[in-house]
């Protein structure tokens, strides 16, 4: 099938990472995957949740939202109704524990990192585009508190990344638009670690099933793509 940007099947939309995007945050990007754009910003802030003790280290937590007109027509703000919608705290969720895999919280020693994800302009792929950028704003806020002298040197941060794979009229995928994600009959969300060791999988037969050998195809599909992310990634934390 064609697609965007006369992509390949295996093929990235053209992904961007700015940072220093926030001058106030202790961290931030703003990430493009194609038209979708998400701002990412992470704050150090010096204590924990209620149902930490001292001593266990410390914690990452994310919020994520999309600004009214990030998609085709506007959207309420679920502020304006006084709760948030059942795919936001997925979302929010997923982007933690992601998170929380990149380093060893109990170094944090005392500190909560939050990420806050806005999406600007969504066109498929916001959780995984806010994974990819949520990382980068969270090595700058990790360097941060060090130069503060909130955390000690000896914190290692393994990199984490993700992209959405899918199978679109019969086709596998890499990276969905909004128009492929909606037409999709099996979409993917794949994250990884820095060693492409699996953190977290979710997949959804919108209108068909895939075998176990589909499913894993796709996911050794998202591989490759996952790779390059990365490489922007550490480009964009320290520019050659």
């Amino acid at each position: 099938m064609a697609r965007q940007e006369k992509r390949l099947a295996e093929g990235l939309r053209e992904v961007k990472i700015i940072t220093g995007v926030n001058p106030y945050a202790e961290g931030s990007a703003e990430v493009s995957f194609g038209k979708t754009k998400v701002l990412v910003t992470a704050t150090v802030e010096k204590e924990l949740p209620k149902w930490m003790a001292p001593g266990d280290g410390g914690w990452i937590t994310a919020e994520y939202g999309m600004l009214p007109r990030s998609t085709h027509t506007r959207n309420k703000r679920e502020a304006a109704q006084g709760k948030q919608g059942g795919r936001t705290l997925e979302i929010q969720r997923l982007v933690a524990r992601a998170l929380r895999q990149a380093v060893d919280i109990k170094k944090l020693e005392g500190l909560t990192i939050r990420i806050d994800c806005d999406v600007l302009c969504a066109d498929g792929g916001t959780r995984t585009a806010s994974i990819s950028g949520a990382w980068v704003a969270l090595f700058q806020a990790i360097e941060s508190a060090m130069k503060q002298g909130l955390l000690s040197s000896d914190i290692t941060l393994k990199q984490v990344a993700a992209v959405s794979v899918g199978q679109v009229k019969g086709e596998l995928l890499v990276d969905l638009c909004y128009e492929e994600d909606s037409g999709a009959d099996f979409d993917l969300n794949v994250v990884c670690d820095e060693d492409l060791k699996i953190i977290e999988i979710q997949g959804t037969g919108e209108r068909a099933t895939l075998s176990l050998d589909e499913v894993n195809k796709l996911v050794l599909l998202s591989q490759p793509a996952i790779r390059k992310i990365m490489q922007i990634q550490k480009q964009a934390v320290r520019p050659s």
